[in-house]
């Protein structure tokens, strides 16, 4: 006889998702494995900016959400602009070049809000409006990007720690120090368990179903550099360093069919000046997103994208690949006093470097072509725009006229002392590569046929981003097949 009903394999918004779906529907055991220690539990959530993209039809579906905002923000609704199903399928559709999974990408978004309203209601996730994230101050009115309204109270940090309290008081038992090595089959092919590596050495665990929501290989880099390929295999890593494609591994091995983009990832402009690993107490306050309000400049002091082709969710995740590309893998970001200020909070991780020219600015930097740098700026000025029409909160379309690469929104010149400057390169987030899935998130063998007990979750569903991502999808997407995967292997007949 089975152990437990249901086994979690990660312990992330995710794998705890699925957690609570599973004893939700049923599931009277129910265990977590967690390879991290306590002290660095919760997976790549504890990183993320707890954002949630989700379809809605009228701003006041949020109100469940956000009981009593209009106390704090009066005219809150006024600034907040219905994002349907097929704006954000839309969205999907145009980030991932239209490879995203239609199968899947129509689960995500019919079931977003319904799934954000389960974090909130079963799940217990405090809810808050994500200022200073995703909102501009116009007029005295938040204007909010579209479907990027509300993240997790205390953002990643709290969305993590109301999962493991939830967890714990429906139930789920919860392992830390306890790495999944290996998925146990019967003769029938079922996954019936897992070998655990834990405190105590080598154990088989059973179970009715096993449910793998560990995330990607982002922080392996023999495993980047095998199917990202450089430079993204010496890429700065902005979240837990335990995700090292196990979970992967263990399906691939049991003849799991790998789906979606393996040479793909969420890679985003992050600060220069951070190590190899983003450091935990500071969680996603790497990120330098604020780019569309300024030029960006490699080493070889020459412009080398467009800043301003969109709002930033809908480009970072692509631009920090492109960062890492350039000359020594970085570039600097450069701001001035009509803008500095729009900057976001988390740019405070770090001290810019200022100064009242231009040319004494880049004097200070680390470009190899001082002379090209400085040209640059002269060339997009005479070429950029007044600050009349500049608006920070939508696509202005305020656009250079004649440079190599026009920047297409926002292009005010960069004329108003002193100038601020930051160092950026390209941090790795997650990988796009994962497994086929169906419906109720069951895994699919390369025979084209579900796995007996075996589902997934998470960053291990390939499949659903291509080359770039929409701020916000991912943790809906974890929560939502986290959701269904659980139902589905509380509710399986052996």
């Amino acid at each position: 006889m089975a152990e437990y009903d249901v086994i979690v394999v990660g312990a992330g918004n995710a794998a705890l998702a699925a957690s609570v779906s599973a004893c939700e529907n049923g599931a009277e055991k129910v265990l977590v494995l967690e390879k991290a220690p306590k002290n660095m539990r919760g997976g790549n959530t504890h990183w993320s900016g707890g954002v949630f993209r989700f379809a809605f039809d009228d701003a006041r579906d949020l109100e469940p959400l956000l009981p009593g905002i209009e106390d704090q923000y009066p005219n809150f609704y006024d600034g907040v602009t219905p994002y349907p199903y097929d704006d954000f399928m839309g969205d999907l559709m145009r980030v991932t070049g239209g490879q995203t999974d239609p199968e899947l990408s129509d689960i995500l978004i019919s079931n977003s809000r319904d799934t954000v309203m389960w974090m909130h209601g079963t799940g217990k996730i405090p809810m808050e409006p994500a200022v200073g994230l995703s909102g501009v101050d116009k007029d005295g009115v938040i204007q909010w990007q579209r479907g990027l309204v509300v993240r997790a109270e205390h953002e990643g940090v709290g969305l993590s720690t109301a999962w493991f309290a939830t967890a714990e008081a429906v139930g789920v038992e919860i392992r830390y120090d306890s790495a999944a090595t290996e998925l146990i089959q019967d003769s029938k092919g079922w996954v019936s368990g897992v070998k655990v590596r834990g405190p105590d050495g080598v154990e088989e665990i059973t179970a009715k179903a096993v449910v793998l929501g560990a995330g990607g290989f982002e922080a392996n880099t023999q495993m980047r550099a095998q199917h990202l390929g450089a430079p993204l295999d010496q890429a700065k890593v902005r979240g837990t360093p335990h995700n090292q494609g196990d979970g992967l591994r263990m399906a691939l091995d049991i003849g799991a069919m790998p789906w979606g983009q393996w040479s793909g990832c969420h890679s985003t402009p992050i600060s220069a000046d951070w190590g190899q690993f983003a450091p935990r107490e500071l969680t996603d306050k790497s990120n330098r997103l604020s780019y569309l309000y300024g030029v960006m400049i490699n080493r070889l002091g020459l412009r080398f994208l467009d800043e301003g082709f969109d709002v930033q969710f809908l480009t970072y995740a692509k631009y920090g690949r492109i960062i890492l590309n350039q000359p020594g893998g970085m570039a600097f970001q450069f701001f001035d006093q009509k803008t500095v200020d729009l900057l976001e909070p988390r740019y405070s991780t770090s001290e810019p470097i200022v100064a009242d020219t231009l040319e004494e600015l880049i004097s200070k930097l680390d470009i190899d072509d001082k002379d090209q740098a400085l040209q640059t700026f002269n060339q997009y000025n005479a070429a950029a725009c007044d600050p009349g029409g500049f608006d920070p909160s939508k696509k202005d379309r305020l656009s250079t006229s004649g440079l190599d690469i026009e920047k297409t929104n926002w292009a005010v010149r960069l004329d108003d002392p002193p100038f601020h400057a930051y160092s950026v390169t390209g941090g790795i987030t997650f990988t796009f590569g994962g497994l086929k899935i169906d419906a109720d998130a069951q895994v699919i063998g390369t025979d084209w046929r579900p796995i007996p007990g075996l589902y997934t979750c998470g960053e291990m569903v390939g499949g659903l981003f291509h080359d770039n991502y929409g701020a916000g999808s991912g943790l809906v997407s974890g929560a939502t097949f986290g959701r269904i995967a659980g139902r589905s292997a509380a509710q399986i007949e052996m």
